[in-house]
């Protein structure tokens, strides 16, 4: 088989289990939980550190509105805080509050706790091993699309 045909195969592959992923995580939404684009934020200024709310929509290929609308959002919740940047008045960074950092710590939402369900009942060590060294390769995947 040629590299392109395994790109192929491993891209389709990919395509459709983080599809059927997707769908169901969604469908798990519970009151409280947060969205997909809240949790992505807060990762984002997880790994990131602070940044300005156009950082985080190029980072995630949002529009700054619907950035500013999930930030808003993030706020009203007091998972993070806004505060001018020292260096430069004018702009406005965003950083993880402490209930922001403790929330990332412990992946509370009700989709994560599923997920972990499933991961605990249905895969052996060697595959959870497999899947835990494939994450930051899905995550850079996602980057760099």
């Amino acid at each position: 088989m040629t590299r392109s045909a395994d790109v192929d195969d491993v891209a389709g592959a990919l395509y459709d289990g983080m599809g059927l992923l997707a769908r169901r995580l969604r469908q798990m939404r519970a009151p409280g939980d947060l969205s997909l684009p809240e949790r992505a934020a807060l990762a984002r200024l997880d790994r990131g550190g602070p940044a300005t709310a156009a950082e985080l929509a190029r980072a995630e290929q949002i529009t700054s509105q619907a950035m500013g609308t999930t930030l808003g959002l993030l706020e009203e919740r007091g998972l993070v805080e806004r505060r001018r940047d020292p260096h430069d008045g004018r702009r406005i960074i965003l950083s993880l509050t402490e209930a922001g950092i403790e929330m990332q710590r412990h992946k509370r939402d009700t989709r994560g706790r599923q997920l972990a369900k499933a991961l605990g009942e249905h895969f052996t060590d060697a595959e959870l091993a497999t899947l835990k060294a494939a994450a930051p390769l899905i995550e850079r995947l996602g980057d760099s699309l």
